[in-house]
């Protein structure tokens, strides 16, 4: 655990060294090499647990250890393929800290770095499909059957919308696989289905996810919100009718 100061020292220098690297080029300095070497330690920590959720639980108790480092290089860096961050990134998506994984991906995505090669998949690819398989687990979690709990199930859900429309905007122009880019959009579907009063933008997320793949497992959800627009629609043409003038 580190202190304040070794947090703060830590900070500055990763932003120091982050800012005089050359972009595109691989990071270095005393920092980057004192988190690469501790991430080294944490990989062959995980390599020896088999339980994935073990495995989760582990990196929720690692991260913290980079999170000064990390805050240097988002705050001061120019683009260093950086795999102790990139690494992060995508243990953050793995524990579900979707917005501090999303702060690495936006600067990730605007510098063009690459995830380490033992990743076997491009940047844009892993923000999309990890974010929206997560985004789907939170939204699957059961929740309480009270006023209070399908309120905050609905406020999870918007923000869940949020991040996921953050992703989509961030990644609009990038080259990936259909079936991963319709895991975004049934996730927002599915988002926007959990917010309530939002059956319109739920029917058009599901319905591009069944373009960009017919096995996206959709089509009955589209059917049900459908019927219920249809319903809503008839219900708000009645309420107006019966409030014309005689």
């Amino acid at each position: 655990m580190q202190s304040p100061a070794r947090k703060h020292y830590a900070r500055v220098a990763a932003a120091q060294a982050a800012g005089t690297a050359n972009p595109g080029r691989p990071q270095n300095g005393q920092q980057y090499e004192v988190h690469a070497a501790a991430l080294w330690e944490a990989r062959r920590t995980l390599k020896g647990i088999k339980s994935t959720e073990q495995k989760i639980a582990k990196k929720r108790e690692l991260l913290p250890e980079f999170d000064a480092y990390v805050a240097g290089v988002l705050e001061a860096g120019n683009g260093a393929q950086d795999d102790v961050l990139m690494t992060v990134m995508i243990w953050r998506l793995d524990i579900g800290d979707i917005e501090g994984a999303l702060a690495i991906g936006e600067y990730a995505m605007r510098h063009s770095l690459d995830a380490p090669d033992r990743f076997e998949r491009d940047t844009p690819s892993i923000l999309v499909e990890q974010l929206a398989e997560e985004a789907m687990r939170q939204l699957e979690a059961p929740h309480d059957d009270t006023d209070e709990g399908r309120q905050a199930a609905a406020n999870a859900a918007a923000e869940l919308t949020m991040y996921l429309s953050r992703v989509e905007a961030l990644t609009s122009d990038a080259d990936m696989h259909d079936p991963i880019r319709a895991k975004l959009h049934k996730a927002l579907g599915y988002a926007y289905r959990a917010r309530g009063g939002h059956v319109a933008d739920a029917i058009e997320h599901l319905k591009r996810a069944l373009e960009l793949n017919d096995r996206a497992g959709v089509k009955k959800d589209i059917e049900k919100l459908e019927r219920e627009l249809k319903q809503q629609n008839a219900g708000q043409g009645t309420a107006q009718n019966s409030g014309a003038p005689a």
